[in-house]
């Protein structure tokens, strides 16, 4: 595998988020612009590296074809929900509070958030690098098993997300809790989706050298979600926002992986 490419995708995504920083800092305001640059810088790598690398044509289409979906989609969703008709995200109000409490340097610090946003883009180009790498003909059984999970993961995303966007613009919902579909069964199933997408891609490594590698996907993700930015900061909100019926939720329903509520 060329290793110089992950290099290049830093180097080549890190302007481009200093420059959504500073519309973040001069225009918009919010911080969500971020996880749209994630998204872009994604999409934009998973197609550079399927021009570049030296594996099976064939496969490196499909494999970017599949991320640039899910990029796309969900950068979508986010600038339209989360930047154009909506304020910015509480997880970043609560996190802007928060880092101007310890010493007012909250710009500094999602200076640094946005920065960070191009080495995780480099980090979530393994897996990709390590598919594309693969000179053997597509297909085998475990890239149309890969397949299939990365349709469930995209799939339920989008389910999820769709479900919450309705339930929040619902003027009858207002500081309430959305138990809607997916929602019934976990208190983060996009997360949870998330999670699953990116397993996609190991499934799909079985039985390469460096299949190990694509590891990196979901449990940076995963991680990510479950202990970082992802449930600690949305659960914290949710709870100083909806107090004893968000306490409720907590107490009857799944926080990442969907099961049935209890009673």
């Amino acid at each position: 595998m060329d290793w110089e490419l992950i290099g290049w995708a830093l180097i080549l995504t890190a302007p481009m988020m200093v420059g959504l920083w500073l519309v973040y800092r001069w225009v918009l305001r919010n911080a969500s612009l971020a996880d749209v640059g994630f998204c872009a810088g994604l999409g934009l790598v998973a197609v550079g590296l399927s021009l570049l690398t030296t594996g099976d044509m064939s496969r490196r289409m499909v494999v970017a074809a599949m991320v640039t979906v899910y990029a796309v989609r969900l950068a979508v969703y986010i600038g339209r929900n989360r930047i154009l008709r909506a304020p910015e995200d509480q997880r970043y109000q609560l996190l802007r509070r928060r880092w101007n409490s310890q010493g007012g340097r909250a710009e500094c610090w999602f200076f640094l958030y946005f920065l960070g946003q191009a080495a995780a883009v480099a980090i979530f180009s393994i897996p990709l690098l390590v598919l594309m790498s693969n000179p053997a003909p597509l297909w085998n059984v475990w890239e149309v098993w890969g397949c299939v999970i990365w349709a469930l993961g995209t799939g339920g995303e989008s389910v999820a997300d769709s479900q919450l966007n309705r339930f929040r613009h619902n003027a009858n919902n207002s500081g309430k809790t959305c138990r809607q579909g997916l929602w019934k069964y976990s208190r983060h199933p996009n997360y949870f989706f998330e999670g699953v997408h990116w397993c996609a891609y190991v499934v799909m490594s079985i039985g390469l050298p460096d299949w190990w590698l694509t590891l990196v996907g979901p449990v940076v993700m995963i991680g990510a979600l479950l202990t970082v930015s992802g449930i600690p900061l949305a659960e914290t909100q949710a709870l100083a926002s909806r107090g004893q019926e968000y306490r409720e939720y907590q107490r009857t329903t799944s926080a990442f992986i969907p099961w049935f509520p209890r009673p």
